[in-house]
C-alpha cells in the first residue's frame, strides 16, 4: 500500500541525501543500531503501510514500528523490529513470508506473519544506496523481488531477499525520477513515479518500458484488474486505460486532494483514498468517481480492503476500520 511519505519524497530525499554524518546532534542514536522501541501508542501514530498476510493484518510506521492484528483491526500488537529507520511499505508472499522497506534503504524480512522482523539489506553496506529511502517493494510467490525508491533506487533479489543487487539498467528512468510504487496489475508489473513516469514490465520480459501519460505530476500509487490499469496521484489526478497503458483517459475524481491509495473492492468497483481520508469509487471502469458518503474525514496514506463492508486505513493519526456501507 501507498505512504503519505510518498507526497514530500522529493525534498525529504534531498534532505536525507545532504544531511552530513557530523552533523548528528549529540547523544544521537542511529536508528539503524537503535531497536524499534515498545509504545502503547504505537497504533495510534503514523502509518504508512498495511498489507494482509493471510488473515493476520500488518501494518509499518513511523520509528521502526510494525503492528499486526489477528481480530480484522479490533486490537494490534506490536513485533519485534531490529531497528527504528522509519517504514513506508510492505508486502507478503503468503500467510507467513514478507518484507517491508524505508528510510536508509532498509529492507526487513518476516517468516511468521509479521510478527518478528530480521534485516537483510540497508543502504550502510551499499554506497551506492546510502541514506536513500525505499519507497515500495513487490514479490512473487518463487522469490524475485524488487524494491524501488528515491532517485531512481531500484534493487532486485531473486532468493527471496538472501542477496539483494542494483538494477536500475532495467528501468527505462534516464532522469533518475523517484520511483514511488510498484504493483502487479493484469499480467504485468508496473512501476509509477514523479513527472507522469509509468513503467511496465510485461510477462516474460527483464526490462521497464516507459509508458507516456498526458500529466507532468508525481504519480503515487497503481491499482486495477484484468480489465482497466489505474494510476493516481497528487492534485486529485487518476488516469485509466484499458490496454495496458497505450493510452489513457483522465478520470473524473471530483478533488483536488492528492489521491494517497487504490483498490478493487470485492464487488469490482475501483476505490481510490485521498490523503484526507475521503473515499471515492467509480463503477464505471475508471471513467469518473463519486465521494462515498458518510466518510468522516481523517488523514490517510494506506487503504487494504478488508471484506465487501470494511476498509482498514492507515495515516497519520494511526489505523481505523471504516465501514463501506
Amino acid at each position: 500500500m501507498f505512504s503519505v511519505f510518498r507526497l514530500l519524497a522529493p525534498a525529504l530525499a534531498v534532505a536525507l541525501s545532504m544531511s552530513p554524518a557530523s552533523a548528528a546532534p549529540a547523544g544521537f542514536v542511529d536508528p539503524l543500531v537503535l531497536p524499534a522501541q515498545p509504545s502503547p501508542l504505537a497504533s495510534r501514530t503514523l502509518v504508512n503501510g498495511v498489507a494482509a498476510a493471510g488473515k493476520r493484518l500488518v501494518a509499518v510506521g513511523q520509528r521502526g514500528h510494525v503492528l499486526y492484528s489477528d481480530d480484522q483491526g479490533g486490537s494490534w500488537r506490536q513485533a519485534s523490529v531490529p531497528l527504528s529507520t522509519d517504514l513506508v511499505a510492505l508486502t507478503f508472499a503468503d500467510a507467513h513470508e514478507g518484507w517491508a522497506v524505508g528510510h536508509d534503504a532498509v529492507v526487513l524480512h518476516t517468516t511468521d506473519g509479521g510478527a518478528s522482523w530480521r534485516r537483510q539489506y540497508d543502504g550502510r553496506r551499499d554506497v551506492l544506496a546510502g541514506d536513500k529511502p525505499l519507497l515500495d517493494i513487490w514479490f512473487d510467490n518463487a522469490g524475485h523481488g524488487l524494491a524501488i525508491g528515491a532517485f531512481g533506487l531500484a534493487l532486485r533479489s531473486d532468493d527471496r531477499g538472501r542477496s539483494w543487487r542494483h538494477c536500475e539498467e532495467l528501468l527505462d528512468n534516464p532522469r533518475a525520477l523517484h520511483l514511488n510504487a510498484i504493483r502487479m496489475v493484469g499480467d504485468a508489473l508496473y512501476i509509477v513515479g514523479e513527472q507522469g513516469l509509468v513503467l511496465r514490465r510485461t510477462a516474460g520480459a527483464e526490462r521497464f518500458e516507459a509508458l507516456p501519460t498526458p500529466y507532468q505530476g508525481s504519480f503515487l500509487g497503481v491499482t486495477g484488474d484484468a480489465r482497466t490499469l489505474l494510476v493516481y496521484g497528487l492534485r486529485g489526478t487518476a488516469l485509466h486505460s484499458e490496454d495496458g497503458g497505450r493510452n489513457w483517459q483522465r478520470a473524473n475524481t471530483g478533488t483536488q486532494t492528492g489521491l494517497t491509495a487504490g483498490a478493487v473492492l470485492a464487488d469490482g468497483a475501483l476505490l481510490l483514498v485521498s490523503q484526507s481520508g475521503q473515499l471515492l469509487r467509480s463503477r464505471d471502469g475508471g471513467a469518473s468517481f463519486a465521494p462515498m458518503a458518510g466518510i468522516p474525514p481523517g488523514s490517510a496514506a494506506a487503504a487494504l480492503p478488508l471484506d465487501s463492508q470494511r476498509l482498514l486505513i492507515g495515516g497519520a493519526r494511526g489505523l481505523r476500520v471504516q465501514p463501506l456501507k
